[in-house]
C-alpha cells in the first residue's frame, strides 16, 4: 500500500458500501477509499498504517448496536473522531438483460436481507442468499454473471458496476437509520470546544447493590444528556459488564471534567473513547 495519507480511509466491504458512502460524508468525496473485507481488517489497516482513518457502523435503528465494533474499540484504543449517520435505502439491481421476472435469486449482506423480508414475502419465487457486503453483492454480479441473479445494494453500487435498477427502496422500514463512526489514531478532543459536541466512553463497576446508579448520577446531578448506554460482557469474568455511554458535552466543559472526575472515582475503570462534533 502507498504510505498513509491525511485523505485515506479504511471502511468494510467494496467500493458502493454504505459505509464507503459514510467516510465520503465525514471526509469529502476525493478520500482514498480503502475497502476491506471484514471489520477487523478495517481496524488492522489503520492500526499498519494503511489507512489515516476508519469509517465503522456502531448502530442501526432498526437492528441496534454493531457489538463487534464496541469489542473492537476496546481491543484497539482508536480515538473516536467523528460521527454521521445515513438514511439506508435498498435498490433491487441487476445486470443489464436480467428482467425483473427472470429473477430468482437476490444476494446481499444478511442483515439488508433481514431488511427486506416483506419483499420476499410477497415474491416467494425469488431466494434470499446471504453474501459478505451489499456493494459486493453487485461487483459479483458484473464479474460472475450468475443466471436469474439480482442483489440488494445502494443506488451508488448500481451505478459503479453498470447495474440497473429493477425496483427501488424495498425496504420494510423507511425509518432505517444507520450510525457510523470515524477512528483515527490522533485524539481530536482538544479542537472540538465548540458547537454541540458528544463523548463517548467505556467503564467498569464493582458488582455490588447501586453501583451503575451511583456512576450514571455523574452526569444526572450537572445535567448532562445520556443518548445512549450500551452494556458487553466482560471477557474472562462471566455475569461482569463494561458500559459504553455516549453523552452531550466536550471534554474540555467543566461540567464534564466534573462529571468525570467523580466517575474515576467510582468506576473500576474507565476510558474516553472520543470526543467529538458529529457531521449531520
Amino acid at each position: 500500500m502507498s504510505p498513509k495519507s491525511t485523505s485515506s480511509a479504511a471502511f468494510q466491504g467494496e467500493l458502493g458500501a454504505f459505509s464507503h458512502a459514510a467516510a465520503q460524508k465525514l471526509l469529502g468525496r476525493k478520500i482514498r477509499a480503502l475497502p476491506c473485507q471484514s471489520f477487523r481488517d478495517v481496524f488492522l489497516a489503520l492500526a499498519s498504517g494503511k489507512a489515516a482513518t476508519a469509517v465503522i457502523p456502531i448502530e442501526n435503528t432498526l437492528h441496534g448496536s454493531v457489538h463487534e465494533n464496541y469489542d473492537h474499540l476496546l481491543e484497539f484504543g482508536f480515538h473516536v473522531i467523528g460521527e454521521t449517520s445515513l438514511r439506508i435505502s435498498h435498490q433491487l439491481i441487476a445486470m443489464p438483460g436480467v428482467r425483473f421476472r427472470d429473477v430468482h435469486r437476490v444476494f446481499s449482506h444478511p442483515v439488508a436481507l433481514n431488511q427486506c423480508q416483506r419483499f420476499f414475502q410477497k415474491h416467494k419465487r425469488i431466494e434470499a442468499v446471504p453474501f459478505y457486503d451489499t456493494a459486493g453483492s453487485v461487483k459479483m454480479l458484473k464479474d460472475e454473471q450468475p443466471p436469474s441473479a439480482a442483489a440488494i445494494a445502494s443506488e451508488t453500487a448500481s451505478k459503479i458496476y453498470g447495474g440497473i435498477i429493477l425496483k427501488r427502496n424495498i425496504e420494510d422500514d423507511p425509518q432505517n437509520f444507520t450510525r457510523f463512526f470515524l477512528l483515527s489514531k490522533q485524539d481530536s478532543s482538544r479542537k472540538n470546544t465548540r458547537g454541540q459536541s458528544k463523548t463517548a466512553l467505556v467503564f467498569s463497576v464493582a458488582n455490588h447493590p447501586g453501583s451503575l446508579f451511583k456512576v450514571l448520577a455523574c452526569f444526572a446531578l450537572r445535567d448532562i444528556t445520556l443518548t445512549k448506554i450500551e452494556s458487553r460482557p466482560l471477557r474472562g469474568k462471566p455475569w461482569e459488564y463494561m458500559f459504553y455511554v455516549d453523552f452531550l458535552g466536550s471534554t474540555e466543559d467543566q461540567r464534564t471534567k466534573n462529571a468525570l472526575a467523580n466517575l474515576a472515582e467510582l468506576a473500576q475503570f474507565f476510558k474516553i473513547l472520543g470526543s467529538y462534533r458529529p457531521t449531520p
